[in-house]
């Protein structure tokens, strides 16, 4: 299931990456992330190639808060498709009697760690409407250490001016 959304993903990514019409940029972007972990994403500029993105999302029976700091670069080939790169720190809980593959099924785990983002923002030219693709790998230092590095996911987003 996992492979055939991925696919999907990349399938939608080819047609935006086809379009070259002139995308607007945007100040901010509400929306859904759907990937590894399924939940709600704000992104809001700062500067021009600046954002802070902020992440509430599940996993393992639990929920997590990522706050982000991320840079944008224009892909000068494609028109209003840019990449970006950046870092953060997540903070939240893993639920007892998840399907967690390591640890103790029998505990809640509180964790903290720090993460790192790369990926493809594209916002479409006539529609408010944002999407984005990542890689975005943790290191729990707290509470579950350890890396994490299986968190691809798609983002669309309302967007605002």
């Amino acid at each position: 299931m996992l492979k055939k959304a991925i696919i999907a993903v990349f399938a939608l990514m080819v047609i935006v990456l086809c379009n070259e019409a002139e995308a607007q940029t945007y100040r901010t972007g509400v929306g859904l992330r759907a990937g590894v972990t399924n939940g709600l994403t704000v992104k809001h500029f700062l500067e021009r190639d600046d954002a802070i993105e902020g992440i509430l999302h599940t996993r393992w029976r639990g929920l997590l808060i990522t706050g982000l700091y991320e840079k944008h670069r224009n892909v000068r080939e494609i028109r209003g498709l840019r990449w970006f790169y950046g870092g953060g720190l997540h903070l939240g809980s893993w639920g007892r009697d998840s399907d967690h593959p390591f640890g103790n099924p029998d505990r809640d785990y509180t964790i903290f760690g720090i993460d790192g983002i790369i990926g493809l923002d594209y916002k479409f030219v006539d529609a408010p409407v944002n999407l984005s693709l990542d890689y975005k790998p943790a290191f729990n230092l707290s509470g579950y250490s350890g890396w994490w590095g299986d968190e691809i996911a798609l983002s669309i987003r309302f967007t605002f001016h």
